[in-house]
Formats: C-alpha cells, sequence, structure tokens
C-alpha cells in the first residue's frame, strides 16, 4: 500500500499543472480547470488500488477531467439558455416615497394592538367587526385602538386633525 500511495504522488506531482493548463487553455478559466484536475486525481486516489495496475493511469485521470469539465460547460450552457428564455426582469421601480419610509417608521413605533388593527383594517381590507373575531376582542377595543392609533400617526407625521369616517362593524 505505501508503494501504490508514493507512486499515486508521484504521478500526482508530475502531471496536476500539466492537466491544468490543458484545460485552462481549453476551457479560459483557471479555477475551475485547477477544480475538475483536482476532482479528478480525488476519484483516482479512490480507485488507486485498481488504478495503479493500468498501462497508464494519467490517461485515466485526464479523461476523467475533461469529462468533468465538459459536464460544467454543458451545464452552465443549459443554465444560459433557460435564463435567456425567461420573461425579461422588470425595469429596477424606484425605493419608496419620504411618505411611505415615515409612514412605517410611524407605525413601528405604535403598540402592537394598534399597529395590528392598522395594518388589517387599511392594508388587509378587513372591517372591524372581522378585526374582532381575529383578535378574539370586541368591536368597541378595536374601534378605540384604530382611533389611537390613528391619533398618534397623525402626530408623528404632522398631519392636520381629519375627521375619519365613522367605522361600521
Amino acid at each position: 500500500m505505501p508503494n501504490e500511495t508514493a507512486s499515486f504522488d508521484e504521478i500526482y506531482a508530475a502531471h496536476y499543472g500539466d492537466l491544468t493548463v490543458q484545460l485552462y487553455a481549453y476551457f479560459g478559466d483557471r479555477q475551475e480547470a485547477q477544480d475538475v484536475v483536482q476532482e479528478a486525481f480525488c476519484r483516482a486516489y479512490a480507485r488507486w488500488r485498481t488504478m495503479s495496475r493500468f498501462d497508464d493511469p494519467v490517461a485515466w485521470v485526464r479523461r476523467v477531467a475533461w469529462n468533468l469539465a465538459v459536464s460544467g460547460w454543458r451545464r452552465k450552457r443549459t443554465v444560459r439558455t433557460f435564463l435567456r428564455r425567461q420573461r425579461p426582469i422588470e425595469p429596477q421601480v424606484d425605493g419608496p416615497q419620504p411618505e411611505r419610509v415615515a409612514l412605517v417608521a410611524a407605525l413601528a413605533t405604535l403598540p402592537d394592538n394598534h399597529r395590528r388593527a392598522m395594518v388589517l383594517r387599511y392594508l388587509a381590507d378587513l372591517t372591524v367587526a372581522e378585526i374582532a373575531e381575529r383578535e378574539g376582542v370586541p368591536v368597541g377595543t378595536v374601534k378605540s385602538w384604530l382611533s389611537r392609533a390613528r391619533q398618534a400617526l397623525a402626530a408623528r407625521l404632522d398631519l392636520a386633525e381629519t375627521t375619519a369616517p365613522e367605522e361600521t362593524p
């Protein structure tokens, strides 16, 4: 066994660079060339008892390295083809307006139940009765949360007090 390991080490030392240069020259990616040659030698090492008896074990390593490189190239080509066939990416959308950022920041200062009630009422379009049922509280409690939340938001956002429409259950 030590003899086999020594001969593997010798073959690795003698041929790793040459195989890497060959694959690099063909595929144009040094890191990928190093990776596939390294993988080919790892596979050879795992089978070294059998491979050490081959007339030319380097030929096997070379073939495995080339096969790995070609498989990787095909995978990348398939991905590129797939991506080209996808619908075009939507143009980049501008970030949120300052008013929206201020609203989100103001909402974050509200107590959880007030914030949840506001989101459910004005973003999820739930009725006061639906919110009350979901939260397990009376309708009057939800109306109170919404009223207090609107007052707090108006104060934080420097909004003029406006009369909110009467909440219906």
